[in-house]
């Protein structure tokens, strides 16, 4: 929970402040290995619990085992697009965040023992998506009547060049 909302956190820390720009001008470049970490201990964290008591329901153990790398493969297969999208609509990234650190509060109150009705997180989760998910389409409406309504800019021919 900690790292969720530590991670999270920065994240929007930078995207608001801006930290790349005002370091040194150039955009710090993460290795490859470093993102793959990253996403590996994310995942982790996310996963665990749910491998745990998933392993703990089945008698077939190797086909849970399969599941799991089939689902982690799919991810892996999925991220370009999913990357893409959110590159697209940053008000998605940022909603992303913010539910990460929901997720990460709820696992630090399970941790002493207070329980969040997962329905309770699931339905403001799911509420804020749709929200959203009508934000988008609004602003892609009016990007279409905005370009529809715009004339044609004709370039003039210069004699000379």
């Amino acid at each position: 929970g900690f790292f969720l909302i530590w991670k999270s956190t920065k994240e929007i820390h930078h995207k608001l402040e801006g930290h790349e720009e005002a370091v040194g001008g150039s955009k710090a470049v993460a290795s490859f290995g470093a993102v793959l970490v990253q996403i590996t201990m994310i995942d982790i964290i996310f996963s665990l619990d749910s491998v745990i008591t998933a392993v703990g329901m089945v008698s077939h153990v190797p086909v849970m085992v399969a599941a799991i790398v089939v689902a982690v493969l799919v991810m892996m297969a999925c991220a370009g697009t999913i990357s893409d999208f959110i590159e697209k609509h940053p008000s998605l990234k940022m909603l992303a965040l913010s539910f990460l650190i929901v997720v990460g509060t709820v696992l630090i109150a399970d941790a002493f023992d207070v329980h969040v009705p997962k329905g309770y997180v699931y339905f403001a989760m799911a509420f804020s998506l749709a929200v959203e998910a009508i934000n988008i389409k609004m602003r892609i409406s009016m990007a279409k009547k905005k370009a529809q309504s715009e004339p044609v800019k004709l370039r003039k021919d210069v004699p000379g060049q």
